[in-house]
């Protein structure tokens, strides 16, 4: 009997789950084709997914009640019904992107909707698999799935930020701006939702909780070229001087070999690197919880509108890169040491900013 209630429970998820990807398929294609009856047709369904988000929710009450669960079943039905309530939230943006079709399918302009198909693609491919993480208890597809979160958003800050050029430039008339940027925003609300069912799964299937994990400690990106010197001498520097309450990692615009005199010069500090790879942005995990984003060069700074999360602080330290210096060894040692120091003194006046001038930081 608790098989068969799982399993229904499991069924019916991955019904809902189908629902909405058929949903925002087809308010997409009502999108692009401004297909006002395809548009109502995706209004009137929702009642399909609200009904099932009844259904679940009395299916696992019902299953608190008769089975008593404890341990991974009580994490099961625990999980289900969160994943419940973000699968209604994208049955809601899906009416949503209809409601604006409605509302622009008779304003003449002529726009690319290439990218629109795009974002549409990719968070319908991350809602899919994240049920089906959940469904097949598979932690390993949650986490692939969650890592293209960053793209997501990339994304949808382009086309917004082309979305008001082509208003300055009149190439668009104002009555369509805001429903079109409103169509990115909801898409990319999509992604937002995957993962949340993406963090139940993997708590279904680990026991952990993942979602607030990250915000144990307050967490500083450090972002340059290629993540090859300054941005890895500024995460070992913040790490060994304030390790606790913070959490300090590092990316480039691009992934890149790690400068050689970077490893010498921070292994003679006793800051052993050697065995961390390089990274972009895009690979850093759980990049919108990140707090500070650090650009450490001028590409760094160009990237960060397009690429940084929401909700996040950007700032600028242009301190020069030592891998570029020329001269003999201990000019160029020299040169370390001076990008060393004044990354330092950034962090710890970040620190301190933070946490007050009472927190004492290694000198």
């Amino acid at each position: 009997m608790l098989q068969h209630d799982t399993d229904v429970i499991r069924a019916k998820l991955l019904a809902m789950g189908a629902l909405d990807e058929q949903a925002l398929g087809r308010a997409i294609q009502a999108f692009v084709q401004r297909d006002r009856q395809l548009a109502y047709s995706v209004i009137l369904r929702d009642q399909d997914v609200d009904a099932l988000e009844t259904e679940l929710d009395r299916l696992c009450l019902e299953f608190i009640v008769r089975h008593q669960p404890a341990a991974g079943h009580l994490r099961f039905v625990y999980s289900a019904s969160k994943v419940v309530n973000e699968l209604e939230r994208v049955g809601d943006y899906a009416e949503s992107i209809a409601r604006q079709v409605l509302m622009v399918s008779s304003v003449p302009f002529e726009v690319s909707t290439d990218r629109f198909n795009e974002l549409a693609n990719l968070a319908i491919g991350m809602l899919h698999n994240a049920v089906q993480a959940f469904v097949d208890k598979n932690p390993d597809l949650a986490r692939a799935t969650m890592a293209s979160e960053p793209r997501v958003n990339q994304l949808r800050d382009s086309l917004s930020a082309d979305l008001v050029d082509w208003r300055v430039q009149e190439r668009l008339p104002l009555e369509a701006l805001t429903p079109l940027i409103t169509v990115a925003r909801r898409l990319e609300r999509v992604s937002d939702q995957a993962t949340n069912i993406c963090e139940q799964a993997l708590y279904f299937a680990t026991g952990q909780y993942f979602r607030h994990l990250p915000r144990e400690g307050f967490r500083v990106l450090f972002v340059d070229r290629a993540n090859e010197c300054l941005s890895r001498i500024a995460e070992a520097a913040g790490r060994q001087l304030c390790p606790q309450r913070f959490s300090f990692t590092s990316a480039g615009v691009t992934a890149g070999a790690v400068d050689p005199q970077t490893l010498w010069f921070l292994g003679e500090k006793g800051l052993d690197i050697s065995s961390q790879s390089s990274r972009s942005m895009d690979q850093v995990p759980h990049l919108d919880q990140v707090q500070v984003v650090v650009a450490l060069c001028k590409e760094a700074e160009e990237a960060l509108p397009q690429q940084k999360p929401a909700k996040t602080l950007s700032l600028q330290w242009f301190v020069p890169d030592p891998s570029e210096a020329h001269g003999t060894p201990e000019q160029v040692r020299a040169e370390y040491e001076r990008a060393y120091q004044s990354l330092c003194n950034h962090i710890r006046d970040l620190v301190h900013a933070i946490l007050g001038n009472d927190h004492h930081l290694p000198e």
